[in-house]
């Protein structure tokens, strides 16, 4: 049996302070879904777990200004369930809502999938596609890193030992945008990512396309926009070719990081036909669930 210390602080200055304690491998616990797993791998992981899934700050979700203040410890539950996030960016509902089973959801934190950071994060493609940033505290100050700049590899983060996600903040689209989160999988439940595509975009007065943001999940070791693709549908007016040329690109873009392995004969198409669809969805497709801004 596994043996190690077990704390729960308050407030995230009582977390800093029992994380930082000289001495002890100290490590926090949020939503716990991957502890076990972790611990049967290396049961040398920590002296001392330390429970933040209580501080009420760490699960507050709020507007302040034209930003939207996710805190780290939300539930995956919580956060498909806000209105606040519903209205302002339904691609992070949608995101939340795709993340395992009810159970997991509701255990399951936001911070965690981030900071676990495996390739097939369901929440981390609508976090970069919203240009989220995140704010880190640690014992010898705090600093905000967008989410693609947190995210060195998979299981490896730029949060130093001893320091904490606190929250995420994304600055709300702009009226008119919309959005779309779309995952594939092995099966329609309870499937790990094969692939996921975040899209995010709004049309000007004229039709064409003014704003548009591609992320994907899976496909690569990093999570980056897909800045080729976003800059080749600006000022146009969407059709069928310019979502196939954008798709295109994207694949291009993941190939070039990646390079050419055994699962690419499957994600090359898979990607275009995912990222064409999601285009379209945001462009063309009405419906109140992709709608956002405020």
């Amino acid at each position: 049996m596994v043996e190690f210390q077990y704390v729960r602080p308050n407030n995230v200055d009582g977390a800093l302070a029992w994380l930082n304690e000289p001495g002890v491998k100290s490590r926090p616990l949020a939503g716990s879904t991957d502890m076990a797993i972790l611990l049967r791998a290396d049961p040398h992981l920590c002296d001392r777990v330390v429970d933040i899934s209580l501080i009420p700050e760490l699960h507050r979700i709020e507007r302040r200004d034209d930003q939207v203040i996710i805190g780290a410890a939300a539930t995956f539950s919580e956060v498909l369930e806000n209105p606040l996030v519903q209205q302002t960016a339904p691609l992070l509902a949608q995101a939340c809502r795709q993340v395992g089973a009810v159970q997991i959801r509701n255990m399951g934190t936001l911070g965690g999938n981030v900071c676990n950071a495996a390739a097939c994060a369901d929440s981390l493609p609508a976090l970069v596609c919203l240009d989220a940033l995140a704010h880190v505290r640690a014992a010898d100050g705090e600093r905000d890193w967008s989410v693609s700049e947190l995210i060195l590899s998979p299981n490896h983060t730029l949060v130093p030992p001893g320091g904490l996600l606190v929250s995420f903040r994304y600055r709300i689209p702009l009226p008119g945008s919309r959005s779309v989160f779309l995952k594939l999988g092995r099966r329609n439940a309870l499937a790990i990512s094969r692939l996921t595509v975040a899209a995010l975009g709004r049309l000007d007065e004229q039709g064409r396309v003014a704003e548009v943001r591609i992320a994907a999940g899976a496909a690569s070791p990093r999570f980056n926009r897909f800045k080729a693709a976003e800059d080749s549908l600006i000022g146009r007016l969407p059709t069928a070719e310019l979502y196939q040329d954008a798709a295109h690109r994207v694949a291009e873009e993941m190939i070039h990081i990646t390079g050419r392995r055994w699962s690419t004969e499957f994600k090359e198409p898979a990607l275009e036909a995912l990222v064409c669809r999601a285009l379209a969805l945001v462009f063309e497709t009405p419906g109140s669930e992709l709608q956002e801004g405020a």
